[in-house]
């Protein structure tokens, strides 16, 4: 027998390794002598770094960098075997560093982000994945390039101050600086949201309020967004502020996109590739994935989905393993997932149901576990 345990993380609970073992433990209790293929994944956010690390192997390595209110924090980044670097911004700039009384979205910058690209350039690195995701910042990615060389200047040639409100008084770029090594490097982006830079689906209306936006300084931020996509369209005579998914992490990806030349995919796509899920669904019986919630939403690109989709066209069966199975997780069905259970025994606080997620998850696998056993006897 041979199965294989594929999930994401459990937000504020358990990462996507834990999780995998906690469902490994609830296995072998019924089948001792089963092949378990541990493959933790995530979607380009948070846990990225460790899901790939875990599934791959490779080093974990820190630094300290500038947080997205300037001060030091301590960010991770991973680097995988040969030369890939692969980098959470969330590490460096995500909105866990931000207390929640100090969110301002029109100062908080991704320049963290870039000493983490910079770091793997160093490293020497050919190939950077870069997830996007839980993102404090809406500076259209301007701090990372700041960080690597690109100057933003206003109408007097001074370089402007952090922040995505401070792009309302962008004049012109200057690239001269913008170093050189990222000619040579493949730079994949990992994101799971098509937003554009700007407009009601744009990174400020969508995602500013999170950050500590109010509705006056969404507005103020859409059009400094829309000042930067202008004056990047000038300089580079090509116009990136509405290709799908640039909107995201508060327009990172748009920085990502344009200067960097990145190439956007699916981050469930992208973490299946690197920890070699397609080759481990090769003669499965069984994939187990899950998340810390399923509902319809789960269909726009998170990770139980994507790995159904592979397990299908593997003609592997899949079961999910959910925190919580919200309105229309039905749907998963359609995208390959046989079933779905929730963990929760009963009435439960979040506060509960985060502190005894890796117990249910052993008791819930183990109850699967023995549904399949009990199958195998019957159909002998």
């Amino acid at each position: 027998m041979k199965i294989v345990i594929a999930p994401d993380s459990f937000k504020e609970s358990l990462s996507a390794p834990e999780v995998a073992a906690a469902i490994a433990r609830g296995w072998v209790t019924v089948f001792p002598e089963a092949q378990l293929c541990l493959r933790p994944m995530a979607d380009g956010g948070e846990g990225t770094v460790d899901a790939l690390l875990a599934a791959s192997g490779g080093q974990r390595r820190e630094l300290t960098v500038r947080g997205p209110l300037g001060a030091p924090v301590k960010a991770h980044w991973g680097w995988l075997e040969g030369d890939t670097a692969v980098i959470e911004m969330a590490a460096a700039s995500g909105l866990h560093w931000v207390p929640r009384e100090q969110r301002d979205a029109t100062v908080t910058s991704s320049y963290g982000t870039g000493e983490l690209i910079r770091a793997a350039l160093d490293a020497g690195a050919r190939r950077i994945i870069l997830g996007l995701g839980g993102s404090a910042t809406n500076d259209g990615g301007a701090g990372l390039l700041q960080a690597l060389g690109v100057r933003l200047l206003d109408a007097h040639g001074q370089e402007l101050a952090p922040g995505g409100a401070a792009l309302a008084g962008l004049a012109r770029l200057d690239l001269s600086g913008l170093d050189p090594r990222l000619a040579a490097v493949q730079v994949e982006v990992a994101a799971d949201v098509d937003n554009p830079l700007c407009g009601p689906h744009g990174a400020s209306a969508i995602f500013g309020p999170q950050k500590g936006a109010s509705p006056e300084q969404v507005a103020l931020l859409d059009a400094a967004l829309g000042r930067l996509g202008q004056v990047v369209a000038a300089e580079l005579g090509e116009d990136f502020s509405t290709f799908p998914g640039v909107g995201a992490a508060g327009g990172l990806g748009f920085a990502a996109k344009a200067l960097l030349r990145a190439r956007f995919r699916p981050g469930v796509e992208l973490v299946a590739e690197l920890s070699g899920l397609a080759q481990a669904l090769v003669g499965a019986d069984l994939l187990i994935t899950g998340e810390g919630r399923l509902d319809a939403q789960s269909l726009h690109g998170k990770t139980p989905v994507g790995v159904a989709r592979l397990a299908r066209a593997a003609g592997v069966p899949v079961i999910a393993l959910a925190g919580s199975l919200g309105e229309g997780y039905q749907r998963m069905y359609e995208v390959g997932i046989e079933a779905a259970f929730s963990l929760a025994p009963g009435p439960i606080s979040l506060e509960q149901a985060c502190a005894t997620a890796a117990a249910e998850l052993e008791a819930r696998a183990c109850d699967i576990a023995r549904v399949w056993h009990m199958a195998q006897q019957l159909g002998a």
